[in-house]
């Protein structure tokens, strides 16, 4: 399995402890950046996480910034990205089994780095359900 992982300033701790976890699970991982807690923008990281993911390159994108808004409003600008703003374990399950999302954003100013790596480990676990849902996914993209 391969992940790309960015963040911005707020988020570097928790890219820190995720990328330290998926390593030692024997996953692939590129850091985006952030790669300090120096400030910058969220967008320079998520741009190339989106892009590794849409092109399918990776399997799946983490993107983590303070509210996790600003990451995944960026991340679902790119066609076929689906990228769910997550901030409880079931809400990360929930995200890949109806919504199929293959970007899991992350909010570090509101979660633990502990919350943040077990909702990864949930997010890459969950097998999409297909189904109903997949009939809603195919309706999500625009052209």
């Amino acid at each position: 399995m391969k992940i790309s992982i960015g963040s911005d300033h707020a988020g570097f701790e928790h890219k820190k402890a995720i990328m330290a976890t998926l390593k030692e699970m024997g996953v692939e991982v590129l850091d985006r950046g952030a790669f300090s807690k120096d400030s910058m923008d969220y967008p320079d990281a998520v741009h190339p996480v989106a892009k590794d993911v849409k092109l399918d390159e990776f399997d799946f994108g983490v993107v983590i910034c303070g509210s996790g808004n600003g990451v995944a409003i960026t991340a679902n600008k790119y066609q076929y990205i689906r990228a769910a703003l997550c901030w409880t374990l079931e809400i990360a399950e929930l995200g890949r089994a109806h919504n199929n999302a293959n970007v899991l954003a992350i909010p570090a100013r509101f979660v633990s780095e502990n919350l943040a790596i077990e909702m990864v480990k949930v997010f890459l676990k969950t097998p999409f359900e297909g189904g109903r849902h997949q009939r809603r996914i195919d309706k999500m993209s625009i052209s």
